[in-house]
């Protein structure tokens, strides 16, 4: 019986690299080369023609039958110069032209507050710097993300220890209020005393992580007049002020001064100049706070010692206390007035001794602009 050959099989088929049907352009849209080629192309093919034009004018219209070798190499020379210094001015133009999106970014970094961890922005940069721009704003936010578990830990920190230290307060009172004898009686103050300070400190770092600007305190500014508002917070501290023997004294102007501030932060700015004058401002008789309009400013003025110069920057520092200071402190006091400053997008001035006699913290806001992205760079005015 005939058999009958069978067909030999197919081979198998490998599988289709995706990438196969779909190469990457040689020149894709919105990439470096492919600017580089659409402006640079036309203007080299242009010095090209040029070249060739000059050439065949040489050749064909010129007599040169008296000429000598030398005339036209020299002549050749000549032309090949300016030839080059014209590629070079093309390429020099193209590629800045390439570049100018970098440039922004650039610029854009520079001005950024050392705070502002917003991604950058790709748009208009070359598709060669996407992926390093890409990877930029991802580290961005997870430094953005380590800085927000940092402010939590700091203030669930700070408001988990007021409780405790609150109820050892309370108990060393009432051990104050009951008979006892000189050796315990100091022992209680001085537990009263150091958990006073305690409490304070969890206070400020709250503030501190409340002005922070990464939670963006901003958004909950309200417009006030900052003249009504010093009077109303100002005379809280007249008894403490009275009790050491000080003068405390408004300057305001009858109109108003509105700016947009958190009255919370506000009222911590305020509190922290006052205390830091009562506290350091060693032989000063009168603090005096003064608002202005135009534009709108505090001032917290003492006729004390003063600061000395090499410690003027220093005294804005977290946890500094100069070492000429016996008065108690946590050294966040000038600390905080720096970040809700910084918050409001307000400005500050530190003069002191020989400059003024004693020492005068200015705070000068921006005015009311309610929405407004305040994300000016620390500076001081």
């Amino acid at each position: 019986m005939p058999t009958r050959s069978l067909p030999p099989s197919p081979a198998p088929r490998r599988p289709a690299d995706p990438e196969d049907g779909a190469r990457k352009p040689i020149l894709p849209a919105g990439s470096l080369a492919r600017h580089l080629v659409v402006r640079l192309l036309p203007a080299i093919l242009l010095l090209v023609v040029l070249d060739l034009g000059a050439i065949w004018v040489i050749t064909h219209k010129l007599d040169i039958s008296d000429w000598v070798l030398e005339d036209i190499f020299w002549l050749m020379v000549l032309g090949q110069t300016v030839l080059l210094l014209l590629f070079a001015w093309v390429v020099v133009a193209g590629v800045r032209s390439g570049l100018r999106g970098v440039n922004h970014l650039s610029e854009a970094i520079r001005q950024r507050s050392a705070d502002d961890l917003q991604p950058l922005d790709v748009v208009g940069l070359p598709l060669e710097m996407e992926p390093m721009v890409a990877r930029t704003n991802e580290l961005l936010a997870r430094l953005e993300a380590a800085l927000a578990a940092q402010r939590r830990f700091v203030g669930h920190a700070a408001h988990q220890l007021r409780t405790p230290l609150s109820g050892l307060k309370l108990e060393s009172e009432l051990m104050l209020a009951r008979p006892l004898s000189d050796d315990v009686r100091d022992r209680a103050e001085r537990i009263k005393s150091v958990t006073d300070r305690m409490i304070r400190l969890g206070q400020q770092l709250l503030v501190l992580a409340r002005a922070d600007p990464g939670i963006r305190p901003q958004d909950s500014f309200v417009r006030l007049d900052l003249c009504e508002w010093v009077r109303e917070t100002g005379a809280t501290w007249l008894g403490r002020a009275r009790a050491q023997h000080i003068d405390l004294e408004l300057i305001a102007p009858d109109t108003p001064a509105w700016i947009d501030a958190d009255a919370l932060l506000l009222g911590e700015l305020l509190g922290n100049l006052i205390d830091n004058a009562l506290r350091y401002a060693e032989g000063a008789t009168r603090i005096r706070l003064h608002v202005g309009t135009n534009p709108p400013s505090l001032t917290v003025e003492d006729d004390g010692v003063g600061i000395p110069p090499d410690e003027r920057e220093r005294v804005f520092e977290a946890f500094y206390r100069s070492p000429r200071s016996a008065a108690g402190g946590s050294g966040l006091g000038l600390a905080i007035v720096r970040e809700i400053a910084g918050a409001h997008g307000a400005f500050w001035n530190l003069v002191s001794r020989p400059e003024y006699p004693g020492t005068r913290l200015s705070v000068v806001f921006p005015g009311p602009r309610i929405g407004a992205q305040l994300t000016r760079q620390e500076r001081s005015a």
